[in-house]
């Protein structure tokens, strides 16, 4: 590894260190409220479930997003190669996106286990993986499949607005919002989900990894000719 890439990875790593900081603090706040919700109050009267994933694919999705506006500059500042921040960020989405699999995963595991210490039934996580085998190493890749997807489809589209800036960007967004609107009323996008559930099985996931790196290949297009002045 170039001294270059490392020198972007030092710097893509202090950067989202707050942010994360931040993140998994209100995460972890509102998953212990839920908890003392169930333990408290609602006994054996009620039932909870929480979904810890969700909030790590929106994470994921929304920095991928700003990422090109914060990360790029940047990066050309510091003289970077188009080619080298290309390599630098893939590292950097993978490595994100593969620790919080393994940090989900584990707090997940570690909850279940003391609720059935406890004997507590009435708190469960919601997971994709519940309608598959569910194993720990499922709920991995699916995690990290899936969030490698939102990151590389988010950042192409902030290289979208940051290369041609918020007309070109809103429309070809707007574009695509029309077309599933057309496709909710027509009732495409609904027989689209329920071929989906129906097929649903691990390789999916396995092609969805494989469709994020064609997106991220995509992000090349845009990268190689690059300027450190966005559009507006």
């Amino acid at each position: 590894m170039s001294r270059q890439i490392k020198g972007l990875l030092y710097f893509y790593f202090t950067d989202i260190r707050h942010s994360l900081t931040i993140f998994w603090s209100i995460l972890m706040g509102i998953l212990a409220v839920s908890l003392l919700l169930v333990y408290v109050l609602i006994g054996d009267d009620g039932f909870m479930t929480f979904a810890l994933t969700g909030p790590m694919y929106v994470y994921c999705a929304v920095y991928g997003f700003l990422s090109a506006k914060e990360f790029i500059p940047y990066s050309i500042k510091m003289g970077a190669t188009r080619k080298n921040m290309m390599v630098s960020l893939a590292i950097f989405f993978g490595v994100i996106s593969v620790s919080f699999s393994i940090i989900g995963t584990v707090i997940q595991e570690g909850i279940t286990l003391l609720n059935e210490v406890f004997g507590i039934n009435t708190f469960m996580f919601l997971h994709l993986s519940y309608f598959l085998t569910d194993t720990i190493l499922s709920r991995m890749v699916i995690d990290a499949f899936i969030m490698v997807f939102f990151f590389s489809l988010m950042f192409i589209i902030g290289l979208l607005f940051y290369k041609f800036g918020l007309a070109i960007g809103g429309t070809v967004i707007g574009v695509f919002f029309i077309t599933f609107v057309v496709g909710l009323s027509k009732g495409w996008v609904a027989e689209g989900v329920i071929k989906l559930y129906k097929g649903l099985d691990m390789t999916y996931f396995w092609k969805l990894g494989i469709i994020s790196i064609v997106i991220y290949s995509l992000s090349w297009l845009f990268l190689r000719r690059i300027t450190i002045v966005k559009a507006k």
